[in-house]
């Protein structure tokens, strides 16, 4: 019984120490990451090309353009392979420019509507890991109450020490995704700035 009544009260003060009480920006209370949150990606910090204005949706009127983006923009494309096939793309269009302006504005039509889904996944973890360390919180303080009863009940003790292993394993593997996911939109910044460097280069 010892072995888990020190392992609740190791994961309690995981989930007692704050971590998930503090945003680092308080414009963003739900924001889970050390890294700054940019909500979109700023089209002047990832393309120095010409103006995309004129063409703005029309990549989504080419059946074939429209499959290269999606497989361009997926993390799971290797980011030199799809350096590669956008190079192929463009330098093999008879209109270059177009081509690669209508290439480009898909992808950061796209990646950015990625990177706002994984934001927003992240935020409502968050919500999830502030529920969470109430209920373990909670749990706790109704485990410790148990404990001090005379005589104790053994069997709710029991109960109530599994419910909180689970729990606080729960919690904790939420943070650790957290953690990784974290890394996604910065990821998806720099393949964004990759691809459209490419792009650019074969455009001129």
């Amino acid at each position: 019984m010892s072995w888990r009544i020190t392992m609740i009260g190791a994961l309690i003060a995981v989930a007692a120490s704050g971590e998930f009480s503090l945003a680092a920006d308080p414009r963003f209370p739900d924001w889970p990451c050390a890294q700054a949150k940019v909500p979109e990606i700023s089209l002047p910090a990832v393309w120095a090309g010409p103006s995309l204005d004129d063409v703005q949706d029309k990549w989504k009127d080419d059946a074939k353009l429209a499959a290269l983006v999606a497989r361009l923009a997926a993390r799971r494309t290797p980011l030199e392979e799809a350096q590669k096939d956008a190079s192929e793309f463009i330098t093999s269009s008879t209109d270059k420019l177009a081509a690669g302006k209508q290439l480009f504005a898909g992808l950061f039509d796209t990646l950015n509507a990625q990177r706002s889904s994984v934001m927003n996944g992240l935020e409502r973890v968050m919500r999830k890991q502030r529920t969470a360390a109430e209920k373990i919180r909670s749990d706790t303080l109704a485990l410790q109450a148990l404990q001090d009863a005379s005589p104790p009940d053994q069997p709710k003790i029991d109960e109530l020490s599994n419910q909180l292993i689970w729990e606080t394993r729960i919690f904790e593997d939420r943070r650790r995704v957290v953690k990784f996911v974290c890394d996604v939109p910065t990821t998806i910044d720099q393949r964004l700035f990759a691809l459209g460097r490419v792009i650019q280069q074969e455009m001129e």
